[in-house]
């Protein structure tokens, strides 16, 4: 198990420190606000549709390891999908976080993302894991502003 917390806390370092698609999208079809009061996370989700595709998803703003981990790694797991896919790995990887699914041993689409069912183990960091996959869906519903409950 050490050998996986090793890798879970590498992923997450690598990713807070060189986030992907970290960057505002100027011409974004839709975007929404995240803040976890908690920890302090605050973020603002872009995302470019082409159709029902999402052809290109960004983030800005500032927050913890894991809430900046997060963040890059949904941007990167959902880009390219469409809006029905990114909305089964935004279910998926909620339920993962807090322990409604068992990532390894139930099907699911998460892949890379399963790195993350560590948090388990830090209930006070499951809203910091979830607040861009949250602020994610209210951009994709229209919402302007996401909640994390």
């Amino acid at each position: 198990m050490s050998e996986l917390n090793d890798l879970y806390q590498e992923v997450i370092l690598e990713h807070n420190k060189n986030p992907r698609n970290f960057r505002d999208i100027g011409d974004a079809d839709k975007m929404a606000d995240g803040k976890n009061p908690l920890c302090g996370d605050a973020l603002r989700v872009y995302v470019k549709m082409e159709g029902d595709m999402v052809s290109d998803v960004a983030f800005k703003g500032s927050g913890c390891a894991i809430s900046k981990a997060s963040a890059s790694m949904m941007t990167q797991a959902v880009k390219g999908r469409t809006r029905e896919e990114a909305e089964v790995l935004f279910n998926e990887f909620h339920r993962m976080v807090t322990g409604e699914l068992d990532a390894d041993a139930e099907d699911n689409h998460l892949g890379k993302l399963k790195i993350f069912s560590g948090v388990l183990e830090f209930p006070a960091r499951v809203k910091c894991a979830s607040l861009s996959w949250h602020t994610l869906n209210a951009a994709l519903s229209g919402k302007d502003v996401a909640s994390t409950e």
